[in-house]
Formats: structure tokens, C-alpha cells, sequence
């Protein structure tokens, strides 16, 4: 997952504000110290507690990188468990209720896919494509890895 973070430069400072997410922005003295901090920001806000209904929206595609628009990655982790609430959501679920459609025995067992603790195996992926269709693994990964 990509998003972007237009840069701009103030009184020798940066500071960066991602295009998509109202309210996600960063600023540093550098410009590598932006780019670390954008990162941060990102996965900050994109990883909501897990009881909160609110939804931050996917990345734009026809948003496209230039001079001064940077394409800053989501860590794969953080993604996936995005990915995970964001489909349950769109498609009216509770996590109760997604549980149950994955034949899980316990809603722990759910909710650590909507964590950061969750290390899916394909088995696990190929239930999660039963009742999400449109999800695709890709999308929770750093394009330069999900082109190869």
C-alpha cells in the first residue's frame, strides 16, 4: 500500500502532509528525517485501535509520484490488519460475524488478523479470499515486492 505525502519547504524546514488521510503530516529539519517520520505518520494513523469504527480510506491510485509528491509505503504488517477491518467493514460484518464465516472457534482468533500480531498462513489467506473476494495479498505489500 502506497500513499502520498506532498513536501514542503518552510524556513529550511520540511514538513509533509499525505494527500490522502486529512490530518496525517510530519515535519522535519531534513529531508531524510521527513521521509522516516512520513513512514511513521502513516502507520501511526492508518493503525486505529482495534475497537474504533473509523475507516481511513485506500491509497488513490491516480495520484502519482513527482517533484515534490513522495509514495511512502505502509509497513506490510500494518497493512494487512488495515486490509482486514477495512473488508469486514464494506462488507457489514462484525468480527463476530466474520469469525464465524472463517470457522473460527474463538473471536480472538479473528481479532489478532485486525492486530499487528498476525502472520497469515495460505490456508488462512485462502479463507479470507472466501468471504473477501477482492482482497488480494498485493495490496498489503510495498509495490517494488508485490511487481516482482
Amino acid at each position: 500500500m502506497l500513499y502520498h505525502f506532498k513536501i514542503h519547504k518552510e524556513a529550511g524546514r520540511f514538513w509533509a502532509e499525505c494527500l490522502e488521510l486529512p490530518g496525517c503530516f510530519t515535519q522535519a529539519d531534513t529531508l531524510n528525517d521527513l521521509r522516516k517520520n512520513m513512514q511513521e505518520a502513516l502507520n501511526l494513523y492508518i493503525q486505529e485501535p482495534i475497537d474504533s469504527s473509523d475507516l481511513a480510506v485506500l491509497p488513490d491510485s491516480s495520484i502519482k509520484k513527482s517533484k515534490n509528491i513522495e509514495e511512502v509505503p505502509v509497513d506490510p504488517t500494518i497493512a494487512f490488519s488495515f486490509l482486514m477491518k477495512y473488508f469486514r467493514i464494506k462488507h457489514g460484518y462484525t468480527q463476530r460475524e466474520a469469525a464465524q464465516k472463517m470457522g473460527f472457534d474463538t473471536l480472538y482468533s479473528y481479532q489478532r488478523l485486525e492486530s499487528t500480531k498476525c502472520n497469515p498462513s495460505l490456508k488462512l489467506i485462502a479463507k479470507i479470499k472466501q468471504i473477501y473476494p477482492e482482497f488480494s495479498i498485493d495490496q498489503a505489500l510495498p509495490q517494488s515486492i508485490a511487481k516482482r
